[in-house]
């Protein structure tokens, strides 16, 4: 739905990574990782030593500097700003924490009906500056050779986490919720397209190449009918208001393999895809008309390589070369990943796909 065509040679990006979003042919194949700039590196856990999360976040000179970390270590392909999806809604009206040892609380999460109505939809440029202006910063860091991913949480994984309260095994809250006050549920999924459409909007305005959204939660607690009936329609809404950003997008699921065709209908230049689906079957059901992001395990990087290596070359001999694979890990990069074995999957994919 809506997505980039091939592109035309006097409009064709150089970067191996956009390239591989419109399916071109690339000189190598690109890879980034999912929280790439995270604490399995010493840089990173040095400056969240002096600083909260929220704090980094806040800062556009902070976050600027551990988005360009990996890059300056590993040579990715791609940057992704560093921010969390969560942020967006304390300019709703929510009570954000991030608790140590615990993650996210949201300490006023949404109980009935009438809690939806007092939220509000403020305009990203008020409520996330800092991101904006750390998108302006490192895109002038980085020039036109690394594009810098922009992203956001979708309507779905971020209802989860404003009903539920912080992170769920069960997501018994949100689907109550759902099925039990449709109006509530529909008004609340309108209001997060509006917010997270117009924040990523504003982040591709900042300079952001390439527009990600994360549906981390969505697979893991519905099924097809499910996602078809209460997710799908706002997820086509939200990927129809990115397509103003004249910029590649990138839909991202987890535990999504049973419908990912449906995923694919709901909107993305590039889908994601984790590592529970051979990525030839997924490439299969979401369409060769998409490119593809993905898949390895991030649970083998803590392997050894012998152990790993052959996981790579499968997923590459399964990608068969063809043009819109983009490498990745089926989810983010665990914090007690080697830093060794991040430099030497980025140096064998690059050899391998030259």
């Amino acid at each position: 739905m809506g997505h980039i065509e091939p592109a035309d040679s006097t409009t064709e990006p150089t970067a191996a990574f956009l390239r591989a979003c419109m399916r071109l042919p690339s000189p190598r194949l690109p890879i980034w990782l999912m929280r790439q700039a995270g604490r399995y590196m010493p840089e990173y856990r040095a400056v969240r030593k002096k600083h909260s999360m929220l704090d980094v976040i806040g800062s556009a000179e902070l976050a600027s500097e551990i988005t360009l970390q990996p890059i300056r270590v590993f040579g990715f392909d791609a940057a992704i700003i560093f921010a969390d999806i969560l942020p967006p809604l304390i300019g709703m009206g929510f009570d954000l924490e991030f608790v140590k040892g615990v993650g996210p609380r949201i300490h006023n999460a949404i109980s009935q009906a009438r809690d939806v109505d007092m939220l509000a939809v403020p305009p990203a440029t008020e409520t996330m500056p800092a991101t904006l202006e750390a998108i302006e910063l490192v895109t002038a860091e980085l020039g036109a050779n690394v594009p810098l991913i922009g992203f956001a949480g979708a309507p779905f994984t971020l209802a989860s986490y404003a009903i539920e309260g912080g992170g769920s095994k069960t997501y018994t809250r949100i689907k109550a919720f759902m099925y039990n006050e449709p109006a509530a549920w529909e008004r609340l999924m309108t209001k997060l397209v509006t917010v997270q459409g117009d924040y990523l909007l504003a982040q591709a305005e900042a300079g952001a190449a390439a527009l990600q959204v994360f549906d981390s939660w969505v697979g893991l607690a519905l099924n097809a009918d499910d996602y078809k009936r209460y997710v799908q329609p706002y997820d086509e809404k939200l990927f129809a208001m990115l397509s103003r950003a004249g910029v590649p997008t990138i839909h991202f699921s987890t535990g999504t393999g049973g419908y990912l065709a449906d995923v694919a209908a709901a909107g993305g230049d590039v889908i994601g895809v984790d590592w529970r689906v051979p990525l030839d079957v997924a490439w299969e059901a979401i369409g060769h008309d998409r490119a593809i992001q993905g898949n390895l395990d991030p649970a083998l990087l803590l392997a050894p390589w012998r152990e790993i290596e052959p996981r790579v070359k499968d997923i590459l001999d399964r990608a068969g070369g063809r043009s819109g694979h983009i490498f990745n890990l089926g989810h983010g990069v665990f914090p007690n990943t080697p830093v060794d074995t991040v430099r030497r999957l980025v140096d064998f994919i690059h050899e391998a796909g030259e």
